[in-house]
């Protein structure tokens, strides 16, 4: 499992906000996987708007370093669960994806995907700001503003999604002006017509977000509040600022308007303590500031971040300099002040995991999973160092993961591994087959299914083999969407 270890890279991710109507939630596959299918959806368009949203994800993993952190991905996920009933979505939960780049940026497209770079924690000094975006980008998904934009234009969604997704794919791997190009193409009129609507979309967004966040407990000034600060930062960095600033502009009279929807807005149950935000983002400066862990201790300190998550960040850089019984004794302090935060000890857990102390970290992520069931780090955690000691606990521990978050690669990896450890063949190739699909990679996948059908053959199991069999067609369903990008 990548925890706390590489330095960041750069891309220059292109922030374009799209957004498409969100359609219920696909029916659970047969198998014991219950993975999603991508059929199902009441109206033709929608399900191929959806398929597209997918298939750019998948795409967008194959080609864009994520940053993948386990306690910082729940965070988000928990955090957009709470925003989005209060943004107008409907039907479907979204799925979240974190970019391993120190520049501000987040991002939504078709089928539920929210996106941020690693850099968002490090500019938002506490919860309300971080959340603003976050809520900002749901009113996107909400208010149907690319599907809007398309229709206004007269022209069909699908192919223009479709171009506008793939020079995003581009553009957030790293290919810069030659993603823009790719989505600019043959769609140009389209696209000229859509950013004259755009501020009035960002408006709309900007109004979605704030009554988003006042309903969840946030003051809708924070997002007044980040919006000054993206204006510094504009300032600041004149010809180049963040892609976000590029695709979002923060004018006078946006940030009036903002200010006078504000003052309109009453929270009934305010939400104020950012002590658990302060840890994940210490997580997030030290993986941005790797080579000088100091520079992440000044920032938090700088924002006034509670006390306990500069404890937090400084057992962290003890863990990555060795130092683990030092950690630990200071995580296990953390707790006991703290017992409602379960990222101490499923940190703790993780820093004994990387230390190879595996009954320690086997121990530690069990005692939290019975005051925590279903907590994925720390279900991660303990299913690694399984794989070790009991293989076959870890097998089955993951199939229910993996039946849980049937989106999550990480699952996949660590399911194909526990399958062969545990004498699975057929299992362990559909588990990597799942796993390679997740992340772009189609026709690797389906060969790894045909293999996985030939053991389930060749070891007398009709039942898993019928499985295989239905999650190949699922799969030939992925590719074709897949074909739209190129």
């Amino acid at each position: 499992m990548t925890r706390l270890r590489h330095a960041p890279r750069r891309l220059c991710a292109i922030a374009l906000a799209v957004s498409l109507p969100l359609s219920a939630p696909a029916s659970a596959a047969t198998s014991d996987y219950h993975l999603p299918s991508l059929g199902g959806v009441p109206h033709a368009a929608s399900s191929k708007e959806e398929r597209l949203g997918r298939a750019w994800l998948r795409q967008f993993r194959a080609q864009a370093p994520q940053w993948q952190d386990p306690i910082a991905h729940y965070y988000l996920d928990r955090l957009i669960a709470r925003l989005a009933p209060h943004s107008g979505i409907s039907g479907q939960v979204p799925i979240s994806v974190m970019v391993d780049n120190d520049s501000l940026n987040a991002f939504a497209v078709p089928g539920g995907v929210i996106g941020i770079n690693a850099g968002l924690y490090a500019f938002a000094p506490d919860e309300g700001a971080f959340a603003s975006v976050l809520a900002h980008e749901l009113g996107h998904l909400a208010q149907r503003h690319f599907a809007r934009s398309s229709e206004r234009a007269g022209q069909t969604q699908l192919p223009t999604m479709a171009a506008m997704l793939a020079g995003m794919v581009l553009a957030a791997s790293g290919a810069g002006s030659a993603g823009l190009a790719t989505a600019m193409g043959s769609q140009a009129a389209m696209l000229q017509d859509q950013l004259r609507y755009s501020r009035r979309f960002e408006q709309e967004a900007d109004r979605v977000g704030m009554k988003t966040l006042a309903e969840a407990g946030y003051p809708p000034a924070d997002m007044v509040r980040m919006f000054k600060a993206m204006q510094r930062m504009a300032r600041l960095q004149g010809d180049t600022p963040p892609e976000f600033l590029l695709s979002h502009p923060v004018s006078e009279s946006r940030l009036s308007d903002a200010q006078s929807r504000a003052a309109q807005l009453s929270v009934a149950d305010t939400h104020q303590d950012d002590t658990r935000y302060d840890m994940v983002r210490a997580r997030a400066l030290l993986h941005l500031h790797a080579n000088d862990p100091q520079q992440a201790l000044i920032t938090l300190r700088q924002d006034d971040a509670a006390a306990a998550a500069i404890s937090y960040l400084e057992a962290l850089i003890d863990a990555d300099r060795g130092q683990t019984q030092r950690a630990l004794d200071r995580l296990d302090r953390l707790a006991d002040e703290h017992p409602d935060l379960g990222l101490l000890p499923a940190s703790a857990a993780s820093i004994a995991l990387d230390a190879r102390r595996v009954d320690d970290a086997m121990s530690r992520s069990r005692r939290l999973l019975r005051f925590m069931p279903g907590y994925l780090p720390a279900q991660l955690t303990l299913a690694e160092a399984q794989l070790s000691r009991d293989p076959q606990a870890a097998y089955r521990l993951l199939r229910d993961v993996t039946s849980q978050h049937p989106e999550d690669p990480s699952g996949f990896t660590l399911l194909a591994e526990a399958a062969g450890r545990s004498g699975r063949t057929a299992e362990g190739r559909l588990a990597r087959a799942e796993y390679l699909q997740l992340t772009g990679r189609i026709d690797k996948g389906i060969r790894q299914l045909d293999l996985a059908r030939d053991a389930a053959r060749g070891s007398n199991n009709p039942g898993l083999e019928a499985r295989i069999e239905s999650r190949r067609e699922a799969f030939i369903e992925y590719r074709d969407a897949l074909d739209e990008f190129s």
